[in-house]
């Protein structure tokens, strides 16, 4: 019998959270600001996709020589052209 139940939503932002930590380490790079970068990404491209905000995921590796931003974004469907 469990007498307290998680809730799944607090359970996965803390993974979340404790996945940033960890890409913060590796890459030397504030957690803030790979925050902004996420948020940038999905605000630019939810213009053209629907997007599964929940599975994306977004890791800046870094070696002496180079830095890689790395994205897995779902898209679950594409928008109508928007006429410019």
């Amino acid at each position: 019998m469990k007498l307290f139940r998680e809730d799944p939503s607090s359970k996965s932002q803390a993974v979340e959270r404790l996945r940033l930590v960890l890409i913060h380490d590796r890459a030397k790079v504030s957690i803030g600001l790979l925050e902004l970068l996420r948020n940038e990404i999905i605000n630019a491209i939810s213009k053209y996709v629907e997007i599964d905000e929940k599975q994306m995921e977004i890791e800046l590796n870094s070696t002496e020589e180079k830095a890689e931003l790395v994205a897995n974004i779902p898209v679950l469907k594409v928008r109508r052209a928007i006429d410019h």
